[in-house]
């Protein structure tokens, strides 16, 4: 499902400020005042074209979401995908997550989300992986004591290193699923990739995490 490069998707972007904000670090410690409200902020690190992080903002008013996306070409598709479910809790950001520390204060975010990231399956490239240390560190700086990750993928070796990873943080296992579709979890909803994997009959992992002080 890879996207064609769109030249034209960081001008269209940039006609919806009020979705996709220009520079996002000036809003570090002020998103709620971005939101006009006190709800509390989910992100989802690697968005994809978005139909997760607009599927939750329609489902839950009272949250506010904030999808990120590094590839413009990519994030153009959610950003229509918000604009048709004209719904005023979610945002887009095209940014590295390696910035999130950047863009949001410590505490600021109350929940992350990892939703079908590239898996690296090649050794040499475990330090890409979403579930490594150092994203773990990273996700930790925005999140409040005891902030939760909610992790899917199709991919079962990658799920079963981020497992590793998790345990090896330290953190606490809430939830586990080795079959996400069959079992009586409630309320979730489908990424473009997950459309695609249960399709074919492919199970989908998922599982809770959350740190441990």
């Amino acid at each position: 499902m890879r996207t064609r490069n769109k030249p034209w998707a960081k001008d269209r972007l940039d006609e919806f400020p009020s979705i996709v904000p220009a520079i996002p670090q000036e809003h570090k410690g002020k998103w709620n005042a971005v939101f006009g409200n006190d709800n509390p902020i989910h992100i989802e690190v690697g968005m994809g074209k978005g139909q997760f992080i607009t599927g939750m903002a329609v489902q839950n008013p009272d949250v506010n979401y904030i999808g990120i996306e590094l590839s413009e070409s990519v994030a153009v598709v959610a950003l229509d995908k918000m604009i048709e479910a004209d719904v005023p809790n979610v945002k887009l950001l095209t940014i590295n997550a390696e910035i999130l520390a950047d863009v949001f204060e410590p505490g600021e975010v109350d929940r992350v989300y990892l939703n079908f990231s590239d898996p690296w399956p090649k050794t040499r490239h475990e330090k890409r992986r979403l579930t490594f240390k150092k994203f773990l560190d990273l996700y930790k700086t925005v999140l409040p004591e005891n902030g939760e990750i909610h992790f899917k993928t199709d991919n079962r070796g990658l799920f079963e290193y981020s497992l590793w990873s998790f345990s090896q943080y330290g953190m606490l296992l809430k939830y586990v699923s080795l079959d996400l579709h069959k079992s009586d979890f409630e309320g979730n909803i489908m990424t473009e990739y997950e459309e695609k994997f249960s399709a074919k009959g492919q199970p989908i992992y998922r599982c809770e995490v959350q740190y441990q002080e």
